[in-house]
This record gives C-alpha cells, sequence and structure tokens, in this order.
C-alpha cells in the first residue's frame, strides 16, 4: 500500500482502534482482543511509508514536480506513524495526544468523537424470576436425527482458552467500511456495559438481600447481650448476698467463742473456791 490516501485512511482506522482501545480500558471492560490488529497495521503503514520514500527518491531523479507534495505527505505520515506507535505501546505525551484524535479525514470526526467518549449508561435489570425449564422427549432416535442440522459438524471447531478474533480486511478501506467496522467495536463494548450493569445489578439486590440478614443476626445479637446483662445482674446480688451472710457467720462465731470462754472462767472460779 503507497497510496498516500489509502495510508491515511489506514492511520486514521489505526486512531480510532487505539481510541477504543483506551476507551475499553477507562471503562474496564474485559482486555481489549485487537492488540494484534493494530500491530499489523501499524506494521503496514511503515511499509507503505518507506514505499513512499522510494516513490520520492525515484521522483526526484526525475525532477518530477509532484515530489515535493508527496514528500509532505511522507512527512505527515511518518510523524504520524511514530506519534500512533508511541501510543500503542504506552509512550503518551502531547504530541501523541493531538495526532490520535485529530482525524485526516473530517468525515469520521463523529466517529473519533465517540471513539473518544468514555461516559455512558448502564442498564439497570428488570428483576431476575425463575425460568421455567421443560425437557422434550422424542420417540424415536430417528425424529432426533431428522433435527439435527446437517451442516453441525461442520460449526464445531476444537476449544482453545484465548481464541484469536477475526482480522479485518484494511488493505483497501473506505469510510463506510472504516464507519461500519468502528461502529460494530463500540456496539461491542456498549453490549458489554450493559452486561456489566445487569451483574452490577444483581450484585446489587444480593447485598441488600445479605444486609437484612445481618440486620436480623444483630438483632438477635441485643437480645443475648440483654440476656446477658440480666444474668450478670443477679449474678451480682447473689454475690453481694453471699458476701453478706459470710460476715455474718463470721460475727456470730466470734460472739459464740466469746460466751464460751465465759462459761469456762465461770466454771474455773467455782472448783478453785
Amino acid at each position: 500500500m503507497s497510496n498516500p490516501a489509502q495510508l491515511f485512511l489506514l492511520a486514521d482506522h489505526i486512531k480510532l482502534s487505539l481510541l477504543e482501545r483506551q476507551r475499553a480500558v477507562s471503562l474496564k471492560l474485559e482486555p481489549f482482543s485487537q492488540d494484534g490488529e493494530i500491530s499489523r497495521s501499524l506494521d503496514s503503514l511503515r511499509d507503505g511509508v518507506e514505499s513512499l520514500a522510494s516513490q520520492i527518491a525515484h521522483l526526484e531523479e526525475t525532477d518530477d514536480p509532484s515530489s515535493a507534495d508527496l514528500r509532505d505527505q511522507k512527512i505527515s505520515l511518518k510523524k504520524q506513524l511514530d506519534d500512533l506507535t508511541s501510543q500503542f505501546y504506552g509512550n503518551n505525551n502531547p504530541s501523541s495526544d493531538a495526532t490520535l484524535k485529530t482525524p485526516n479525514d473530517s468525515s469520521l470526526a463523529e466517529d473519533f468523537s465517540r471513539a473518544s467518549s468514555t461516559s455512558t449508561t448502564l442498564k439497570h435489570p428488570a428483576p431476575q424470576h425463575p425460568i421455567s425449564k421443560s425437557v422434550r422427549f422424542t420417540d424415536s432416535l430417528a425424529t432426533t436425527a431428522e433435527e439435527e442440522d446437517p451442516n453441525r459438524k461442520a460449526l464445531l471447531h476444537p476449544y482453545r482458552d484465548s481464541p484469536s478474533p477475526p482480522t479485518f480486511d484494511h488493505s483497501s478501506l473506505s469510510n463506510p467500511e472504516i464507519h461500519a467496522h468502528h461502529a460494530q467495536i463500540m456496539q461491542e463494548q456498549d453490549d458489554e456495559l450493559d452486561r456489566l450493569g445487569e451483574s452490577i445489578g444483581r450484585q446489587h439486590e444480593l447485598s441488600i438481600q445479605i444486609g437484612d440478614e445481618l440486620e436480623g443476626h444483630i438483632a438477635l445479637l441485643d437480645e443475648v447481650d440483654g440476656y446477658v446483662d440480666r444474668h450478670a445482674s443477679r449474678l451480682d446480688g447473689a454475690k453481694k448476698r453471699l458476701g453478706k451472710f459470710r460476715r455474718n457467720a463470721g460475727e456470730g462465731r466470734s460472739l459464740m467463742t466469746i460466751i464460751g470462754l465465759i462459761i469456762v472462767l465461770v466454771i474455773l472460779i467455782v472448783i478453785l473456791k
């Protein structure tokens, strides 16, 4: 690809992909799956810029006046390539940020605005109700075989943990194709946000139920604390009564000892007389 117009369109495609990547990260969606496509697009843009350099050298050898205009386009594309490469690898700077948000084709301004936006509205789920399930039985295996899709086996593929996303062919990009492709990607991101919103709603309902159960447990604990306080008060009263009884018993023992000594003393006096 050495046509400058196609290279500028390819640069816009890369910018939109990078903006969608930033949008997915800022909205905390699943890991962006288009990194491989962006890397291949950057390689294609790099090859195109190098091809332009060869064309410029050939035109300058023949003193073709169009070489000056082509050189200016090559300089602009080279700068965009460097800025977009920096953005892809996370080396952001004001220059690359400005390049990323500036389309070469003004007709793509609306797509750039949508891709740059991180605000969205999450849909709240309707109350979930149990869905009745039914099982249908067939009378014969022949009926089951007739209902099966004859191309079913062609739809089955080996399982992979991380299947590679389909590659978008950007060899002949046009504005409608870029618009449709990136509109589809942003719609997928919006759908992912809707699912995230439903999940958050279900978690919110679950947290409310857990909160209600915790409040019930707290009420039970408060009731147990009341019982414990009442039993503690009764134990304190019994302890006080036991102490009083012990003191009274001590005083009575001393009195009996004194009376006994007096009786012994009287007996001794009588005997000695």
